[in-house]
């Protein structure tokens, strides 16, 4: 049987004793609470001193502890399956590391994370303007459209590596577009890869509690004036995941 140890969620201002319910990961029912020193805390509960799978659930059950503490916080999240042997090396942890955990709780004092995806909802207009744009590409895409099975592989391979380098520019300087229309409003920005041919935004942004609504009002104008090119997703505000990931050597 695995030794007990304390699973770490999140660092936190205040060295008063808190406890936020019996939302532990591992289906236990384990309550969550606070380790404290001077007056900094970290949130944790009683765990298995084990290895948790990287899964669905258990990614979960770790964000929404931090979601759950961030209503009355402001959180430094932990890297997933941190976990300390006891209470004591809990604190021996915010004791070594307290002047870095300090100057990290300023920097994210009352700051959130907000996330944005943008994918084109017709390709086939897309791919057209690109066609549009290099007449070279426009005439090789119909020769070999009207005459199927007449080109050699190594022109159509060309004619696609072509179309690629021009989607991935389109991408980039669309996604770059919409990005600078928030530049005033961030405090930092996090660019995650594109999955797929249509996706061409993929950003997370950092930014105070008191722009989120006009955050908010410019994602609405963004999303109308590009309903009928392009589908937007907006997810936040959540813990700054993207921006504080403390990882704990012990």
């Amino acid at each position: 049987m695995a030794k007990e140890g304390k699973y770490i969620y999140c660092i936190i201002a205040g060295n008063e004793g808190r406890n936020f319910g019996l939302i532990g990961i591992g289906k236990r029912g384990d309550i969550v609470s606070t380790i404290g020193f001077n007056d900094i805390s970290a949130v944790i509960s009683s765990a298995p001193v084990a290895k948790y799978v990287i899964d669905p659930e258990n990614l979960t059950a770790h964000e929404k502890v931090i979601e759950e503490v961030m209503k009355d916080y402001t959180v430094l999240p932990v890297r997933f399956c941190t976990i300390a042997n006891s209470a004591e090396e809990v604190r021996t942890f915010l004791r070594r590391r307290y002047g870095e955990f300090k100057g990290m709780l300023r920097d994210m004092d009352n700051k959130v994370e907000l996330g944005m995806k943008g994918r084109w909802t017709n390709m086939q207009k897309i791919f057209a303007e690109i066609a549009d744009q290099d007449p070279h590409i426009k005439e090789t895409r119909m020769r070999v459209e009207d005459q199927p099975g007449h080109h050699d592989t190594s022109e159509k391979i060309a004619l696609g590596k072509a179309v690629k380098a021009l989607l991935e520019k389109k991408k980039a300087q669309e996604g770059e577009k919409i990005l600078n229309q928030f530049k005033r409003m961030i405090v930092d920005i996090r660019k995650n890869d594109l999955v797929g041919y249509d996706m061409f935004l993929n950003a997370v942004f950092l930014i105070d509690r008191t722009r989120e609504k006009q955050f908010d009002y410019m994602v609405e104008e963004i999303a109308e004036k590009y309903k009928e090119r392009a589908h937007f997703k907006y997810v936040g505000p959540v813990p700054p995941f993207n921006f504080v990931n403390i990882e704990m050597k012990w």
